[in-house]
Parts: C-alpha cells; structure tokens; sequence
C-alpha cells in the first residue's frame, strides 16, 4: 500500500511568507528605535556606577582624582601628585567601562556642572566645544 504524500502547496507557502513579511514590517521599526534607548540607559547606568566609585575614592581620600590623573585613578593607584592617602588596594573598580559607542567616558575635576563631571560624547563621539548637546553625563541623568 502506498500512502499519499502530502505537502503545502506554492500558494500557502507564498501566503505564510506574505504574512511573515506583514509582522516584520510592523515589529521591525519598533525593535531597530530600541536599540540607540538602550545605549543611552547603559551610558547611564555606567556614569551613576563610575559616581559610586569616585565617591568612595573622595571617601578613603578626602578629594577626588586631579584631572590628569582622572578616571584611571579608580583602577590603578595614582603615581602623581596629589597622591591618595588611602587609595583601596585592588581599585574602586576592576576596569574602565567604554561607553556604549566603544568610546572611553570622559571625566572633568573641576565639573562644568558640579564637582566633578563624567559624561559620554553619546553617539558622535566627538567634543562639541561650546556646545554639549548630545552628552550623556553625570548632570543630565
């Protein structure tokens, strides 16, 4: 006995294909505007994290990093003056993040802003001077 094979047809598999198409279409747009949101909520959270750090330096230190020593001083203890009194054997973090964009995020002692500032040039990845349109940093979270 020979049983009949049974397949889909050319047209219900163009139909299937259609209506994949038709998802697609409307799911598409939304997942690809998610993904530069999601940069901006990393920077973030990268910036608040790399605050917690300094914070716990100006703790154990009484000041934060100068500016040449800058956020590198929260991996490796500082060589140049002012020398940290009680730098954190180990660090106040185990490496620098770079910001969503593969860029290193950007430190200011004095702040613009505040104190300090931490900030990331965003998807440019170029200083706007003048301007800090554009920016993600400790001051705009």
């Amino acid at each position: 006995m020979h049983k009949k094979q049974r397949g889909f047809t050319l047209i219900e598999i163009l139909v299937v294909v259609a209506i994949i198409g038709i998802l697609l279409t409307m799911i598409v747009p939304n997942i690809i505007g998610r993904s530069d949101e999601a940069k901006v909520v990393k920077s973030r959270h990268d910036i608040t994290m790399l605050e917690g750090a300094l914070d716990l330096y100006r703790l154990d230190n009484g000041m934060f990093p100068s500016q040449d020593q800058g956020l590198n001083a929260l991996v490796q203890q500082p060589t140049t003056p002012p020398l940290p009194a009680h730098w954190k054997v180990g660090g106040y973090i185990k490496r620098l993040p770079l910001d969503p964009w593969g860029n290193p995020y950007q430190y200011r002692n004095p702040g613009v802003h505040g104190e300090v500032d931490i900030f990331s040039m965003g998807k440019t990845g170029q200083d706007n001077i003048g301007s800090e349109e554009g920016y993600i940093g400790n001051w705009n979270q």
